[in-house]
């Protein structure tokens, strides 16, 4: 059965966001889409791609956690980039299948009405964010029980959990998770927001082991870090001064370190791109990872064959200066071919 939220590309859209080029071929003009019918999902498993990108332009979770919204623009943003990269022997258009995004308008515009200083909006806020758990994470089981890969790009962090519930479902156990990011998200069970997706789905028994790669000391509350402590063994991290700033821990030797903490078992990789400095986002930094050790992250971990799906988030493309509104959708489409290139065994 189709799935209501789901709005399958059309070849139309791949052509109106593509810029033909005589001489050049396009990921625009390679990469195969489903045709939007109850049957998307058989034709799915019977396509050769291995990975599949589906969008999620939503911002109420962002909201519920007192954020600012943007990052319902970061989908639109991204395909305008990664449609227009180049199709060579780095990385194949022909690989991917861009099913589509979820398309949550009228959750968004029922939210733009709401107060999340109001406790009974926030309420609200948080019920809007479980019926997009709902959707995520019954696509994600759908994509990874058709043997493959997601790539979900945009929206808030909440959609953690749907990534994780979903992959759970699909392969029968819970899973592990690797967050580079510079915030847990790991907070209180309050109702869901972005800032508590993996505690919920580490609560519900999705998410067996977990680390935050990079965390910002400045921005972890005692209380966070006693949850951290009281489940030691199944979730670990370092932090972003530890490494940058005091030099006490090497970025090469944590890579290793991370690893060896789920590596056993199939895990998500999550990229909040709040943990780059100055990219435009919900909560933008100036101080983080370059862009290019995010980079390198991904293909550290995008290289196991228990990588189970790559989510890039909280990129707000509508938040940052007129004359750079393209930059996040191109560093997207940078990440996400990263993840492609490392994890495909043909290159």
């Amino acid at each position: 059965m189709p799935i209501a939220k789901l709005k399958v590309l059309s070849k139309q859209e791949v052509i109106n966001y593509t810029n033909f080029r005589h001489g050049e071929i396009k990921f625009g003009e390679k990469v195969q889409l489903l045709a939007p019918t109850a049957n998307w999902e058989e034709e799915l498993k019977l396509q050769e791609t291995k990975y599949v990108v589906l969008g999620i332009p939503e911002d109420i979770g962002v909201k519920a956690n007192f954020g600012r919204p943007g990052t319902n623009s970061a989908w639109e943003s991204f395909l305008s980039a990664f449609l227009n990269i180049q199709h060579n022997r780095f990385c194949k258009g022909s690989w991917v299948t861009v099913l589509g995004h979820l398309d949550f308008e009228k959750e968004i515009k029922e939210a733009n009405d709401l107060n999340p200083s109001n406790k009974e909006h926030r309420k609200r806020l948080f019920e809007l964010v479980q019926l997009i758990d709902k959707e995520v994470s019954h696509i994600v089981t759908k994509i990874v029980r058709a043997g493959k890969l997601p790539i979900i790009v945009g929206g808030g962090h909440n959609n953690a959990y749907g990534n994780i519930k979903g992959s759970a479902l699909a392969k029968g156990k819970a899973i592990n998770a690797i967050n580079f990011d510079a915030h847990t998200d790991f907070r209180p069970l309050e109702g869901r927001h972005s800032g508590n997706g993996f505690s919920y789905a580490f609560e519900e028994g999705f998410l067996k082991n977990y680390f935050i790669f990079g965390l910002h000391e400045n921005y972890t509350s005692k209380s966070v870090f006693m949850d951290i402590k009281a489940n030691a063994e199944r979730v670990k991290y370092n932090t972003f001064e530890q490494m940058n700033v005091r030099g006490e821990k090497s970025f090469e030797t944590e890579l290793n370190i991370a690893q060896k903490h789920i590596e056993y078992n199939p895990y998500g990789i999550e990229i909040d791109l709040d943990a780059i400095r100055l990219v435009a986002s919900s909560a933008i930094t100036p101080t983080g990872f370059a862009t290019e050790k995010a980079r390198q992250f991904i293909h550290f971990f995008g290289k196991s064959k228990n990588a189970t799906y790559l989510h890039i988030c909280e990129g707000a493309p509508t938040l940052d200066y007129p004359e750079n509104k393209n930059l996040v959708g191109k560093l997207i489409s940078f990440l996400v071919t990263d993840f492609i290139k490392a994890n495909n065994e043909k290159i």
